[in-house]
């Protein structure tokens, strides 16, 4: 609420303005029709969106909705939807935590009715104004500040390793990842470090910037697990958690990837890239499997189907299908 009233107070309108705060933490159909009802109701002409990714996420989608209309399931690129997308309602994004990057991405991602959990994309989807202010981060707790600056980068990482040819993207994630992998710590460790902050805000946008190549096998899997709405899980500890088993998976696709990712977090030759983020992880206090996390046995066959039939997967570097997954989830538990 104090990060809502600073916002509010500088606006000419004295605060006076439409208002939706009930955003879930996994951004869902279901509230995208209540915010885009409050919008029309209120006979809104942009959105605002202020706080994490979820507050962003949804943001996008109710401008998307004022723009082009709806449902919102027909805007799904893998029926070919993204060229459905003709206008969107202005949108200006204020991130408070530092790991999305939605304020500057082409896309955004919801759980749907159906239960699937859809990344929607679109050049147009980029908001009109992004107000990256690390102060806004300075109370984010410890723990949130780890899994979300895990989630940048892991965008910096998926990034680099997706086979999709984009050097000006990928030299984006290298300096990503510089720059999260040797703050993140201070940032976890004091909250008040502004240098640390700095540095985990413009990681968290950089990942945003280059994972316009395409993510990876991480996020399908992070987007299936994310969708079970009884456990509600953190998109940013997901793929903390599940980062160490894909980049084993992957090892072998690019060598000379994996040895520029080393060398851009400053680890030693030779390093296993997988140890130092699983070691990494610990350190940060973060949960050391999907165990932990409450993923059981009996949910694997269902988060592979989805993880599959996610977005992400076209451009994991290494062929991929559901009985790999299955395995993978065991694997990361």
């Amino acid at each position: 609420a104090g990060l809502l009233d600073r916002v509010l107070d500088v606006l000419p309108a004295g605060g006076d303005l439409p208002l939706f705060d009930l955003a879930p933490s996994n951004p869902t159909e279901e509230s995208v029709l209540a915010a885009h009802a409050r919008y029309r109701e209120q006979s809104c002409d942009g959105v605002v969106g202020l706080g994490g990714g979820s507050s962003m996420d949804l943001a996008k989608a109710v401008a998307l909705l004022a723009g082009s209309g709806g449902p919102l399931g027909r805007f799904d690129p893998l029926i070919g939807g993204a060229k459905l997308i003709v206008d969107v309602a202005p949108i200006v994004a204020i991130p408070t935590t530092a790991g999305t990057g939605s304020e500057v991405s082409v896309g955004f991602v919801i759980v749907m009715k159906d239960g699937r959990k859809l990344t929607f994309a679109s050049p147009r989807l980029i908001p009109s104004v992004a107000i990256c202010d690390p102060d806004l981060t300075l109370a984010l707790p410890p723990l949130l500040t780890a899994a979300t600056g895990m989630d940048a980068i892991t965008h910096c990482i998926e990034a680099v390793l997706s086979p999709v040819v984009n050097p000006p993207a990928e030299g984006i994630a290298y300096d990503g990842l510089h720059r999260a992998w040797r703050s993140i710590e201070a940032a976890v460790g004091d909250g008040s470090d502004r240098a640390a902050r700095w540095n985990m805000m413009m990681a968290s946008t950089e990942g945003a910037l280059a994972f316009v190549k395409g993510l990876g096998a991480v996020h399908a899997m992070s987007h299936a697990a994310g969708r079970l709405s009884d456990l509600r899980l953190h998109h940013g500890t997901l793929n903390a958690v599940i980062l160490p088993t894909i980049l084993r998976y992957n090892a072998g696709t690019s060598d000379e990837k994996y040895t520029r990712l080393a060398q851009a977090m400053g680890l030693p030759a030779g390093t296993d890239l997988a140890d130092a983020i699983a070691t990494r992880n610990v350190a940060l206090g973060l949960p050391r499997g999907l165990r932990d996390m409450g993923i059981r046995e009996s949910m694997v066959g269902d988060l592979a189907r989805h993880a599959l039939a996610d977005l992400s997967t076209r451009t994991n570097p290494r062929p991929i299908d559901a009985d790999a997954y299955a395995s993978l989830f065991r694997a990361a538990f």
